[in-house]
């Protein structure tokens, strides 16, 4: 069996954060993309880290540690790079100071919360799998007055509009007025689902917000704010299969100081950009 060398161009592409995979793989076959001096035009090619690539004329850099941020949307954005009705998004709201970034899941423009960014696109597909088993939680505002079986349907998955939903655990927290604040726990993110959900079973949604997405908290982020989650514990939720490009900037520092030079040269490479 002939062993296969290298990765496939379009998922080296994501790893650098040019482009989601299938986005990466719209730009190889319009050509603007090239392997040692060569135009391709079709995804199913291997390359090693020796092969020299360009898109659109400029050279792939090093590979950027993966990097992991936590942002506080606020209502109203748009969960993309570009929108259509010319809304708002994310990543217009975004500090100069973050590098190229892609979001980890979505969240809709009516809802607000913890949104995942990662400069990493094996990061990004990874945590979006529901079977990387990683619960989302939201606090969910409903307007209505439930009662303690209200939530049995959702319990043990509900079908809305042909869709079928996996099980939620909800748990009433209290009312208030008119309406009644819950907390609503899965393991996917379908769009919307959460209030068609809640649609189904008789009752409205007028504010969502999610405050955890597996072990990373919203906490006391403000709405806007973002904050870096650190190397070490980026590794220690990811685990050796999903950390392998995860860096610590103060050990990379101590290897480039300590190390001899040839050491210090290909630390400097893996950080150059």
């Amino acid at each position: 069996m002939t062993e296969v060398v290298g990765e496939r161009i379009a998922k080296v592409l994501a790893r650098h954060g040019i482009a989601s995979r299938r986005e990466a793989e719209r730009m190889i076959v319009a050509g603007r993309v090239t392997v040692n001096g060569k135009p391709i035009e079709s995804p199913a090619l291997n390359v090693r880290e020796t092969d020299r690539i360009t898109v659109d004329g400029k050279a792939l850099a090093s590979r950027d540690p993966a990097r992991v941020w936590l942002y506080n949307k606020p209502r109203g954005l748009v969960t993309s790079t570009r929108d259509e009705k010319g809304r708002p998004t994310v990543f217009d709201s975004l500090p100069d100071s973050l590098p190229r970034v892609v979001s980890i899941g979505r969240l809709d423009i009516d809802s607000e919360g913890l949104l995942l960014l990662t400069n990493d696109g094996g990061i990004k597909r990874r945590l979006e799998l529901p079977s990387t088993g990683w619960v989302r939680k939201y606090r969910v505002r409903l307007h209505g007055r439930p009662g303690k079986d209200s939530f049995m349907p959702l319990a043990k998955g509900i079908e809305v509009d042909g869709e079928r939903f996996r099980p939620m655990r909800v748990t009433l927290d209290r009312q208030q007025g008119g309406n009644a604040w819950a907390t609503v726990a899965l393991r996917e993110g379908r769009n919307r689902e959460i209030r068609r959900a809640m649609e189904a079973i008789g009752f409205s949604v007028n504010r969502l917000i999610r405050v955890g997405y597996g072990p990373f908290q919203l906490g006391k982020l403000q709405p806007g704010e973002v904050t870096e989650v650190r190397p070490r514990v980026l590794r220690d939720q990811l685990g050796p299969d999903g950390a392998s490009n995860v860096s610590d900037p103060a050990l990379r520092k101590r290897r480039a100081s300590g190390g001899s030079r040839r050491q210090a040269k290909r630390t400097n490479e893996s950080s150059d950009t």
